[in-house]
């Protein structure tokens, strides 16, 4: 509310034709006239996409055999009659219905015809999240192990029909796709988008548009930055103060606002209908203004200064010394842990200026005490290497390519010690940064960050001397210092987003600039029939028009 206002892959056997399709300029349909398709013959405005013309790019595709077309006749099969399967069935015939104007039942008779949907695979390399589909002149198959990766195939499957599909009036087809098979699944568990609710205050219809736009692009988690000097974004009951003073205003002075706990479960069921994770954080020691502002006694002077609104940061500092910041801190990851069905719950960490080192070492390690006390797996930011990080604990790195030395080496030994990470570099994947002198919106402290420049880099390799088996996975955070809005938010967030979830999902071997800012530029309509105003950068072909 507001304030009571609210490793083998068939790429590079597409590569050429996917080169083709740069030259000629691609269509809605995902062709170019006079270019060739998946099968080599001629291309036609009406040809179905090649199996492996999407974003994030798929592990292997095999292309052959006739494309399968949903018609008015279409019915959408859960053979096997699970709740799961009928979830994932009825949001599929949400997305299809209003474009097509079909009907497309959703029934758990069994057939031979339309668009099946099966869990149960045997294939044990498809894991948790991934996904075979299967295309062909009667029917196209989805099938896996589990509901998420009948989900993220179902996500394929949209990003194999043309753009128009994503609209929410009735357009003009033919719904083809092309005819072969993708067997799918992600290289990292850990797949992850920030959006910071407090700097500015976002609605949970806000935040519940940016999980779809993250679901389609198959990422899994999706971290919520809670707390800042400049706002507390979730109500606690037993400091009620955090939320109701603390959460009342936002960077510039405007009205803030806050989630209850019910709009907070709302946001966490919708996140799990489109199987992604939220992982919440509560930004400690430090930027902690908005709470310190609340409740005087968190002080270590005993004096609550005034509620900010501006953007510096390394200001504030939770009580080390004091008994009541840790009553503080049980009672807030209490009650958010029992509002949280994740494992995780981050705890900050991050620009602790203010709070000496053994204050921080002994808040760290205390905090992460709690944290473990009520079932859940720490997260910080890096600078919790700098502590004693808790086994099983993950640490996100945020640092950029110049950051120096010593602290890299931090993180690496940590790693090496048993720490997960997140990789999150400030150069490469925060969203806010601008994409050139010339960006309007977010900041540049970082540096510019291109579309280039935010894809072209290997977590495994990217963090000198951390194991590779350490990298849990890839984020890509989103501050709001100067976004207000969900049309600032996409306008930040696209094209850049789609490359770090591709750096999540998709083998090495998949990686290449040349080949990925051609699938991309094929993104671009889509963008346009999603209601998504993204940057054109000059890096990317995009369709003309």
């Amino acid at each position: 509310m507001r304030l009571h206002r609210t490793q083998r892959t068939a790429l590079p056997r597409l590569l050429g034709s996917l080169l083709l399709v740069a030259a000629a300029g691609i269509s809605t349909a995902g062709a170019a006239p006079g270019g060739q398709g998946a099968h080599g013959g001629p291309v036609t405005a009406a040809a179905p996409r090649p199996l492996g013309q999407i974003v994030p790019a798929p592990a292997q595709v095999k292309p052959g055999g006739s494309p399968y077309t949903i018609t008015s006749g279409t019915k959408i099969r859960v053979g096997d009659g699970s709740r799961e399967a009928r979830r994932v069935g009825d949001y599929l015939a949400g997305v299809l219905r209003p474009s097509t104007g079909y009907a497309l039942p959703v029934t758990g008779r069994d057939g031979s015809d339309g668009i099946r949907l099966r869990l149960g695979s045997h294939d044990s390399e498809l894991g948790a999240e991934g996904y075979t589909l299967k295309s062909g002149h009667g029917s196209v198959t989805i099938t896996a192990r589990g509901a998420a990766g009948l989900f993220h195939g179902v996500q394929t499957l949209r990003q194999l029909l043309p753009a128009n599909v994503e609209k929410h009036s009735r357009q003009t087809g033919p719904w083809r796709i092309a005819g072969g098979t993708v067997t799918d699944a992600p290289r990292y568990a850990y797949r992850s988008a920030m959006l910071d609710v407090s700097r500015h205050f976002f609605s949970v219809a806000e935040v519940e548009r940016y999980i779809d736009q993250l679901a389609l692009y198959k990422m899994n988690k999706l971290h919520l930055h809670l707390s800042d000097d400049q706002g507390w974004r979730i109500a606690i009951d037993s400091w009620p103060r955090l939320a109701t003073y603390g959460g009342q205003t936002e960077v510039g002075g405007g009205i803030g606002g806050y989630y209850t706990k019910s709009d907070y479960k709302e946001i966490v069921r919708y996140a799990s209908s489109r199987y992604l994770e939220v992982v919440p954080e509560i930004d400690l020691p430090g930027h902690t203004n908005a709470a310190l502002a609340s409740y005087a006694e968190l002080n270590c002077d005993g004096v609550a200064p005034p509620l900010y609104t501006g953007t510096s940061v390394g200001f504030s500092s939770l009580c080390a010394p004091k008994a009541i910041t840790y009553d503080f801190v049980d009672d807030v990851v209490r009650e958010l842990a029992a509002l949280t069905p994740g494992k995780y719950l981050h705890i900050g960490g991050d620009e602790a200026h203010s709070t000496s080192h053994d204050d921080y070492v002994t808040f760290m390690n205390k905090a992460q005490a709690v944290v473990g006390k009520y079932g859940k797996t720490v997260v910080g930011w890096h600078q919790l290497t700098g502590a004693t990080p808790v086994k099983g604990a993950v640490a996100q790195y945020w640092g950029y390519d110049e950051t120096g030395a010593a602290e890299r080496q931090q993180v690496a030994d940590a790693a090496k010690k048993g720490t997960r990470l997140v990789l999150s570099p400030a150069d490469r994947t925060y969203l806010d940064m601008k994409y050139d002198k010339e960006t309007k919106l977010g900041l540049s402290w970082a540096g510019y960050v291109e579309v280039q420049r935010s894809y072209d880099w290997n977590p495994a390799t990217y963090l000198a001397g951390a194991p590779q088996s350490a990298v849990l996975g890839v984020e890509a955070p989103i501050w709001s210092e100067t976004l207000t809005n969900s049309d600032q938010i996409e306008q930040m967030a696209f094209p850049r987003l789609p490359g770090v979830a591709e750096l999540g999902w998709s083998p090495e071997s998949t990686h290449d600039w040349d080949t990925y800012k051609v699938r991309l530029a094929a993104q671009g309509p889509r963008f346009t029939a999603l209601g998504i105003d993204y940057y054109r950068s000059p890096q990317v072909p995009w369709p003309a028009g």
